[in-house]
């Protein structure tokens, strides 16, 4: 029979195959149903009892510095020969099923029937400086370095070296090291119950810095938080700090659960927080000059307890930081600098000794004082400052109102230089609403008249006045105001011109005067008093014996005959509120009473003589007087002008209208009817002289 072949590493399809160098074919005896090996360099001749289940195949190399893994590996003795085991009269070769092995560099190998390579050529695993590998026992084992493991133990190989795998060993990760910088801490937590790199125990979920500058590995049971900047410390700022938890701090001091306190430059260039350390806050130094100073509220006491609710003074220069729970009260504050026209008053809020001025006074709670400057003035934490006060300077015609605190009363300061003591406050004097409009304008009088129709309704707005100052209001020439004093019950009156200045409680007299044409009452609102002379203007309406009902137009001419220097008089001018509407209403009423007895013809030729004695009246030589007199306020009508007179009937005024054309016309032919006969007298004469030159 003929046969195929290939001389190299193939397998021919016939019965003889050539098997070259390192190459290697499994054989299967189908007698017995076992599968042998058979390596080169040879000749192989197969039987008819036999089949090649593997073709001619290369052994596998593994080179220096690498690793083979095989799966079923086959079993071998202490000397490191084959197991072989008897199956009947036959003998095969043991495999270790289910197994692992590692096969590293050696001379090339063939792989037995049933060895599977379940990851090829491998190169070592090189661990580099300041790196790891972490391990993981899956069974039990000895390390490299002799250890006995158990299933679940992990352990870290160091570099740098070369690891060698061990099929009851899996690598989980590489641990890389990690580099602490100056002024760095690196945070490490505990996955299990360990001792550190120093020595110390920690347990399971334990957090700690380590801060030794340079690279750290962490342990197979150490897992990396983060890295902890410090805080750099100047001598501008503190670090506050806060306990999480009792321990022992870096400096040596007991810190309990919840306590704070302060990390300056005296304790430490650069800190780093510890794990049990929660940073609040960075804190600015509090820098005062001489002229500064601050009340420290919660301060601490010298053997670093805090003194809730207390109070410190610290004053300039200097500078300090805040501790945790102080706080300043109003902030830093300037030291009071009070000149020669300034004082402040002080009350004191605890009880203490005040030694300012060489003298010691005992102050209680509640005492006011005052001091004057010039000085300057810091409040010891028992003071409060109630009030910076300023002298008032005031000049001859202004004034301020005062009232003392402790009794109430109330008086008007005018004229002088004056600085409120402790127990005084100014006053603020409260005027009606019109009263104050009017006070504002200034003006009540325009011309030698009153300004009609000036109101102060509610509607206006109210003026802006210092209500503390004394009220002032100048009286005109020829004037006269009416001032009354609610306090003595007693009312003055000031002529002007002149300065009025009202004391606390002095009140202005308001003048309701009727104006308008015909006269209405309430619409002159003024202050002043004018005494005339003046005129004043009003409509009446009179009516005849004929029943011819007129409107006149008159004007009244009025003065007030007072003497300025008695009292009695002074008091009468005011006596009768409106005293405008009273002339014209006692005016009206007898005109109308003289008019209505006299027929429509004669007081229409003889109305100025009518009126006017019927308003002044005849003396004992049936002469019109001169004046007309009201004796409770000394009133004086001077004169009466009849300024227009018209019939308020329209049938009236058309007659009167008819009358008076037919008295032009009258008038009218009557003068030229004597121009026309002097015109022909005259003719007739220059006719006669020319008759006798002609003669």
């Amino acid at each position: 029979m003929p046969t195929q072949g290939r001389t190299g590493g193939g397998a021919g399809d016939g019965t003889v195959f050539r098997l070259a160098p390192f190459h290697y074919i499994h054989v299967l005896d189908c007698t017995s149903n076992i599968t042998r090996i058979e390596t080169g360099p040879q000749t192989y001749i197969k039987q008819d009892n036999e089949k090649v289940v593997l073709n001619p195949e290369r052994m596998v190399t593994v080179p220096p510095r690498h690793y083979v893994k095989v799966q079923n590996p086959v079993a071998r003795d202490d000397k490191g020969q084959l197991v072989r085991e008897t199956v009947g009269s036959i003998q095969q070769i043991k495999l270790r099923h289910a197994e692992e092995e590692i096969r590293l560099a050696q001379e090339p190998f063939p792989l037995y029937p049933g060895e599977v390579v379940i990851e090829n050529v491998t190169p070592l695993t090189i661990v580099l400086p300041d790196t790891a590998l972490r391990l993981r026992a899956i069974l039990d084992c000895i390390d490299s370095d002799g250890n006995k493991h158990v299933p679940g133990d992990e352990w870290l190989f160091k570099g740098p070296g070369t690891y060698t795998p061990q099929v009851e060993v899996r690598v989980e990760d590489t641990v890389f090291a990690s580099v602490i910088r100056p002024d760095q801490a690196l945070r490490i937590r505990a996955r299990k119950e360990l001792l550190d790199s120093e020595g110390e125990r920690r347990v399971t979920g334990e957090e700690w810095l380590v801060e030794s500058n340079g690279a750290y590995l962490p342990g197979v049971s150490e897992e990396i938080v983060g890295y902890v900047g410090a805080v750099v410390l100047t001598e501008m700022n503190a670090l506050h700090l806060q306990a999480l938890r009792t321990y022992t701090d870096k400096y040596g001091n007991v810190r309990r659960n919840g306590d704070e306190w302060l990390i300056t430059i005296k304790d430490t260039e650069a800190h780093i927080p510890d794990v049990y350390e929660q940073v609040i806050q960075e804190v600015g130094i509090t820098t005062l000059s001489n002229r500064q100073y601050v009340v420290v509220k919660d301060p601490y006491s010298k053997e670093g307890k805090q003194q809730l609710g207390a109070k410190k003074l610290v004053e300039g220069p200097c500078s300090f930081f805040l501790r945790p729970g102080e706080t300043l009260q109003d902030g830093i504050q300037d030291v009071y600098v009070l000149g020669e026209d300034e004082g402040m008053v002080l009350r004191s809020t605890e009880q203490f000794e005040d030694k300012r001025g060489g003298n010691t006074v005992v102050r209680t709670p509640g005492d006011r004082w005052m001091i004057k400057g010039p000085t300057e003035y810091v409040p010891p934490v028992e003071v409060e400052v109630v009030e910076v006060r300023k002298a008032l300077p005031l000049d001859d015609n202004e004034g301020v109102y005062v009232r003392n605190t402790q009794t109430g009363k109330v008086r008007a300061v005018v004229g002088q230089t004056y600085m409120l003591t402790e127990n005084e406050e100014l006053w603020n004097k409260e005027l009606p609403a019109d009263i104050e409009v009017l006070l504002a304008k200034q003006q009540d009088v325009k011309g030698a008249g009153y300004n009609i129709g000036r109101r102060s309704d509610a509607s206006q707005p109210k003026p802006d006045r210092v209500k503390s100052k004394v009220v002032s209001f100048r009286v005109p020439h020829n004037g006269a105001v009416q001032i009354y004093d609610y306090k003595v019950k007693a009312a003055r009156v000031v002529f002007g011109p002149e300065l009025v200045l009202l004391g606390p409680d002095e009140q202005l007299t308001k003048l309701s005067l009727s104006g308008g044409k015909p006269k209405k009452p309430h619409e002159i609102k003024c202050l002043c008093l004018l005494l005339g002379p003046d005129f004043c203007t009003d409509i009446i309406t009179i009516e005849t014996a004929d029943h011819a009902r007129l409107s006149l137009q008159l004007s009244y001419n009025w003065q007030f005959n007072v003497d300025k220097s008695n009292d009695e008089e002074a008091a009468k001018i005011f006596s009768v509120p409106d005293f405008i509407g009273d002339l014209c209403k006692a005016i009206a009423s007898r005109i109308r009473g003289a008019v209505a007895g006299v027929q429509f013809d004669d007081f229409h030729k003889n109305s100025a003589r009518i009126i006017r004695s019927s308003v002044f009246g005849l003396d004992e030589n049936g002469k019109v007087r001169d004046v007309f007199n009201f004796p409770a306020n000394l009133l004086q009508i001077t004169s009466i002008d009849i300024q227009a007179a018209e019939p308020v009937d329209q049938r009236t005024r058309d007659a009167l209208q008819k009358s008076v054309q037919l008295a032009i016309e009258i008038t009218t032919d009557s003068q030229e009817a004597a121009a026309k006969h002097e015109a022909e007298r005259i003719e007739q004469q220059a006719r006669g002289r020319l008759e006798r030159q002609k003669i």
